[in-house]
């Protein structure tokens, strides 16, 4: 059981990082440039409406890398696919047509998946030479449709635990910004997606922007930590996934207290400052500076706006991490740059 979910989440994950990342390199950079360059504005359009399409297939690619981590036959893992697409939410029909919008519920999607996955499975070979016609449609008829019934569900819960974490964030920003943002912080170097995370109970708000300023504060200070020990090419790649950082997280955890230290401080001033972001953006941090573009594009541009930006995401988890870093290394002896070497055999 513990090996079908990890194969589950690894799948999901894999999936989430495709589908969602071209948006998210690219996407508020684009808004902007569509609202400054009219002359280019369609062709602009056009390259975010491709985003947007690949965006709306994360359903489809999420039961393909399943099917893939569970080295499922090509007829099998496309079934997949479109069993997780029917009961993705991400299309809906009404008397004008059929609409495919957002990338759904994601909980609901890998549920889905799972089911998809148990049933294929099952078949086998028992559809001989009729699998071609009869899997991918029986696929659809059962585990698909299980998926859609189950997702009004399914989402209402999404939804509440979203609503709870708004609520008392709201409530007790500070607090909740600390916490939420150290979660973070630890979920980034670790095999599980933040970017999951945050679009399975649809972070928004402070919580979304305290999750962002956690995963920078892991980013920024595993680069910093780990540059006497590694190039510099690698080193940097830390900004954007800190989950280079896994297997000596894992071996040694004591690497990760600057980081937390930084990402407790940074998320109780996204409290404080009112630090915004949302269920996409939350778990990419410094990637594609996905993290302050988002907050600048709910806030505005402005002066204030900018100055936050670039102080809450850039210049505090540089100063902190380095801070924290000389502490624990000089002071309390906790870790050492070596602590930090990447190696890739």
């Amino acid at each position: 059981m513990k090996d079908f979910f990890n194969k589950l989440l690894t799948g999901m994950s894999l999936g989430i990082v495709v589908c969602l990342i071209p948006n998210a390199l690219v996407g508020e950079i684009l808004k902007l440039m569509i609202q400054h360059f009219p002359t280019i504005a369609p062709f602009l359009q056009t390259i975010l409406n491709v985003t947007l399409i690949a965006m709306s297939l994360l359903p489809v690619v999420i039961g393909v890398m399943i099917g893939i981590q569970f080295k499922l036959t090509p007829i099998q893992m496309t079934s997949v696919g479109l069993a997780t697409m029917v009961g993705s939410g991400v299309i809906t029909f009404s008397e004008t047509g059929m609409t495919m919008a957002g990338i759904g519920v994601v909980i609901n999607i890998g549920i889905t998946a799972g089911l998809a996955v148990v049933f294929v499975q099952f078949l086998g070979n028992k559809l001989k030479d009729y699998t071609l016609l009869l899997m991918p449609a029986l696929s659809l008829f059962i585990p698909g449709l299980i998926g859609l019934f189950i997702l009004p569900y399914v989402k209402s819960g999404a939804d509440v635990v979203g609503l709870g974490i708004a609520t008392l964030t709201n409530l007790q920003p500070v607090l909740m910004g600390m916490l939420i943002a150290m979660i973070f912080s630890i979920l980034i170097i670790s095999p599980i997606s933040t970017i999951g995370v945050a679009t399975v109970i649809m972070l928004s708000g402070v919580s979304a922007g305290a999750a962002n300023l956690g995963v920078c504060a892991s980013g920024v200070g595993m680069a910093i930590a780990s540059y006497r020990a590694n190039n510099f090419g690698t080193a940097l790649a830390h900004v954007a996934s800190a989950k280079i950082q896994m297997r000596n997280f894992f071996m040694k955890p004591k690497i990760a207290s600057p980081t937390i230290l930084t990402a407790a401080i940074l998320g109780a001033l996204a409290g404080v400052f009112n630090i915004t972001g949302d269920p996409y953006s939350a778990g990419f941090g410094l990637a594609g500076f996905v993290g302050p573009l988002k907050y600048l594009s709910i806030e505005q541009w402005s002066t204030t706006s900018m100055f936050l930006a670039a102080t809450l995401f850039i210049i505090l988890p540089i100063v902190l991490n380095l801070l924290f870093i000389r502490l624990f290394e000089r002071k309390v002896k906790w870790i050492a740059p070596e602590d930090y070497k990447v190696t890739y055999e």
